[in-house]
């Protein structure tokens, strides 16, 4: 159906399919695994987004974790019409900047050093360039199932069972990128050289479904670091000031090195950072020989955002979002089994996951098992008919945000409820 001035959300994708590749600017936007064509979201606020044809959404996306506060928060909103009518972008240093790599540094115990960028790919890309610099090493180990941005050295994949030598997940990365890459399985430690630079991790896998770390594993990573001389490296773009004001770091205490964070600190604009010990961001230029760079790092725009959203994020509302989780998730997993479906519906923190299947997930291949039975999908089809949108996609988490009710729950778990049984049963 289109609006009063002629759009549909097929019409708008059939032209973006034009100009944009796949007709989105990010493959996780696409409904390629969910079938269908994606809805255009004309604006937001709080809890709910708006398609171009007037359809309201109860969402769960939630730019994937990055508004945290809700859609449109009015702090957020008034902090960046005022940065804007300042001046968009300097290519010079402001008081924000320091201002939020000191928020970051306060929160997080060992980020000594804050240096801020663009996308949680660039700050990725830029932690491992600098453990490789600090270490003189070139290996980097990774785990199956985490994801670290798209950088070329980044985008492995790893056979399953044993950790292996990685190889290019993508078309138009040379083999020779990915050659120093070995990826492992997660939740599993693996055998760390003293030709290894860093270990890059994801602290609670948030990018194959959600699945938390075993007991002993962060640990056990720490202490195979600490043995080869190698640094430990947590991506904590999704659970950075979400698990709480520490990230996951704080909750599961265990200290890593260096640090990648996202979305949260951006609040909703485009900015990352990556933070660590002192003597290791020492390497960065200009004050030492590791080089990196970027325009647009520390915009104006983004770190008033950033400030605004971590000024809101106290103990209260960590508690009120995990507590947000904490009613939907076995709620949930109680509509679905009642439904006659095998579930799981882990929660970490405010974070959660759904999988189908018969037993919690702790790994890629697992993960991989219960997203391959489609089910998913139908799922996903028949909540957004109902007014609930979930991501694209069964790799991803599920976002409840500070704007979310208990009403809203409520309402979620009726929509999944007549949802459910609308999906055919396997086999």
């Amino acid at each position: 159906m289109a609006d009063g001035h002629g759009r549909s959300n097929e019409q708008l994708y059939k032209r973006a399919c034009e100009v944009i590749p796949g007709g989105v600017s990010s493959p996780v936007r696409s409904f390629r695994s969910v079938g269908g064509s994606p809805y255009f979201v004309a604006r937001a606020e709080g809890a709910h987004v708006w398609d171009v044809e007037g359809q309201r959404y109860l969402d769960y996306v939630q730019s994937y974790g990055a508004s945290i506060l809700g859609h449109a928060h009015p702090a957020v909103v008034e902090a960046i019409r005022k940065a804007a009518g300042e001046g968009t972008s300097y290519g010079a240093p402001t008081e924000r900047e320091v201002l939020l790599a000191e928020a970051i540094a306060e929160r997080v115990p060992g980020c000594d050093m804050v240096r801020l960028v663009s996308s949680g790919t660039e700050a990725a890309m830029s932690a491992v360039r600098v453990a490789r610099g600090f270490t003189g090493r070139d290996r980097v180990v990774m785990f199956a199932g985490c994801y670290h941005g798209h950088s070329d050295a980044l985008l492995a994949a790893g056979g399953s069972g044993v950790a292996t030598l990685g190889l290019p997940a993508s078309a138009g990365v040379p083999a020779g990128a990915v050659a120093d890459t070995v990826v492992a399985p997660y939740n599993r430690v693996p055998e760390v050289g003293r030709d290894v630079a860093c270990v890059l991790v994801e602290p609670v896998a948030a990018n194959m479904g959600l699945v938390p770390p075993q007991p002993g594993f962060l640990e056990g990573l720490r202490k195979a670091c600490d043995a080869a001389g190698a640094l430990l490296v947590f991506d904590e773009v999704i659970t950075g000031f979400r698990l709480g004001s520490g990230g996951a770091q704080g909750v599961y205490g265990v200290r890593p090195d260096l640090s990648v964070f996202g979305k949260v600190i951006g609040g909703g604009l485009p900015l990352a950072a990556f933070g660590g010990r002192r003597d290791v961001m020492d390497v960065l230029a200009p004050a030492g020989p590791v080089y990196q760079a970027g325009t647009l790092s520390g915009n104006p725009l983004a770190t008033a955002a950033g400030l605004a959203v971590l000024d809101l994020l106290d103990e209260a509302a960590f508690t009120m979002l995990a507590g947000r989780a904490a009613e939907l998730g076995p709620a949930l997993a109680g509509v679905i089994e009642e439904a006659g479906f095998a579930v799981q519906v882990p929660v970490a923190g405010p974070l959660l996951g759904l999988f189908f299947a018969d037993a919690p997930v702790t790994d890629y291949e697992q993960a991989k098992a219960s997203c391959g039975s489609g089910l998913y999908a139908a799922l996903f089809r028949a909540l957004l008919e109902r007014g609930v949108a979930l991501a694209p996609g069964p790799y991803e988490a599920i976002f409840p945000s500070l704007a979310h009710t208990h009403a809203d729950i409520e309402h979620t778990l009726d929509q999944a409820r007549a949802a459910i049984a609308s999906v055919p049963p396997p086999g």
